[in-house]
């Protein structure tokens, strides 16, 4: 049973939509993991470098257009809460990209089967 025309289009429209919608969105997430990436190997980085410090050494973080100093014991602190935060970002992201692959692949699955049923 063939389906009319403008119902065809209208149902070729909102799956083309969803897949465009879908490829943008993942496009995205894919940005943010990789600038997440970026942060946090860039945590590790200054992580290991306080913790390598002396202990006397004097430690200064920025605050707005000041530097105050700071323990490195809070920095360290500050600096594994921030990693931490990171990681669940991160597993976030993950999660939001798979379901924007599948939302992407159903949608491209969709349109192929109602191309092949049109024709």
């Amino acid at each position: 049973m063939a389906m009319p025309n403008e119902a065809l289009q209208k149902v070729l429209q909102e799956i083309s939509q969803k897949k465009a919608f879908a490829e943008q969105q993942l496009l995205i997430v894919r940005q943010q993991k990789t600038a997440r990436t970026r942060e946090g190997r860039m945590l590790q980085l200054t992580s290991s470098e306080v913790s390598s410090l002396p202990a006397e050494t004097r430690v200064y973080e920025g605050v707005g257009k000041m530097f105050v100093l700071t323990p490195t014991s809070s920095v360290q602190a500050r600096l594994q809460a921030e990693s931490e935060a990171l990681v669940k970002e991160m597993s976030n992201l993950d999660k939001k990209e798979d379901y924007l692959e599948k939302t992407y692949a159903n949608s491209k699955s969709s349109l192929e089967q109602v191309l092949k049923g049109a024709s």
